[in-house]
């Protein structure tokens, strides 16, 4: 590339599936982009940086994806990047300009922390999702009243219509399981999440009996973990691996805390959870055997 003027960006129109994704993704997109074209440029964070008026931080923060783009920035960084070409810019500043559209989930930011509206957005965008869970059925795959309770449960000081507009959040992105572009879900359960009884006899029979129904969805797989297996190699807690089809985007490993949570996404990171991911699906009841370990659970509920 080398900052000529006429430079060519191989960059078709965004995935449907990163499309799909809303501001979290294109951003993601839109900011590795500006990454590759600066650095081919042979440009310096702070000589960028001085092209839009701003500091070095933000230069990060805006190729990490983790701020939105104005449009005068981003066409001011490609005219210093050599990109003069009407249709090369034309893909990026259609780019920045999606990426400033609210996502569906923009009308749930009441109750929606900043942290957790950032996974959202990458959850919508990826096309293949893995998590290994410890606690409790993972969200992609609860029913509304297994939700309430869970929600109920942790946290009694939330409103009624706060832990309702909580549930219709979860059950909306369980929709990214369906339709023709639904991502595919892997996910690992340890057995005592299944048989912690949230919400009662009731709720968790409901519960038990839909992820028999889900798991006929050739998307969804689901693994059990069973007790007699003794210690694995996930003991030290649930996370998630998010991946997307778009190749610019790397994988990012989801880690939820009480009141936040960390976005991993070097590789080294991103292979080591992938690498533990993989060994559990080992250790854990094939795939197949699943549904009659729900049954068995389901008979054991009475």
């Amino acid at each position: 590339m080398n900052g000529q003027a006429g430079s060519t960006v191989p960059l078709p129109a965004a995935p449907a599936g990163i499309a799909r994704g809303g501001p979290t993704a294109l951003r993601l997109l839109l900011g590795a982009q500006l990454r590759r074209l600066r650095r081919e440029s042979g440009i310096t964070p702070e000589k960028a940086a001085g092209a839009i008026r701003a500091s070095h931080a933000k230069i990060s923060r805006l190729e990490l994806g983790r701020v939105g783009f104005k449009e005068r920035d981003v066409a001011d960084l490609l005219t210093l990047y050599g990109i003069t070409d009407p249709d090369d810019r034309a893909v990026l500043l259609d780019l920045a300009r999606q990426a400033n559209i609210p996502g569906w989930w923009h009308k749930y930011s009441d109750v929606l922390p900043g942290w957790f509206e950032f996974y959202v957005g990458l959850e919508e965008a990826a096309s293949v999702i893995r998590c290994y869970e410890l606690q409790h059925v993972p969200g992609l795959l609860q029913t509304p009243e297994y939700a309430r309770a869970l929600l109920l449960r942790g946290a009694s000081r939330r409103s009624a219509d706060d832990v309702d507009r909580h549930v219709d959040l979860r059950m909306r992105r369980q929709e990214r399981l369906t339709g023709p572009d639904a991502a595919t879900l892997w996910a690992v359960m340890d057995e005592g999440a299944l048989r912690r009884p949230i919400g009662g006899r009731k709720v968790m029979r409901a519960q038990l009996e839909h992820l028999i129904e889900v798991t006929r969805q050739p998307n969804i797989t689901l693994q059990i973990v069973p007790f007699d297996h003794g210690g694995h190699a996930a003991c030290g807690g649930p996370f998630t691996i998010l991946r997307f089809d778009a190749p610019e985007l790397p994988d990012v490993v989801y880690l939820e805390q009480l009141t936040s949570a960390l976005y991993l996404d070097k590789a080294e990171d991103t292979e080591a959870y992938t690498h533990v991911l993989n060994a559990v699906c080992v250790d854990a009841r094939p795939a197949s055997h699943t549904g009659a370990f729900l049954q068995e659970l389901l008979a054991d509920l009475g």
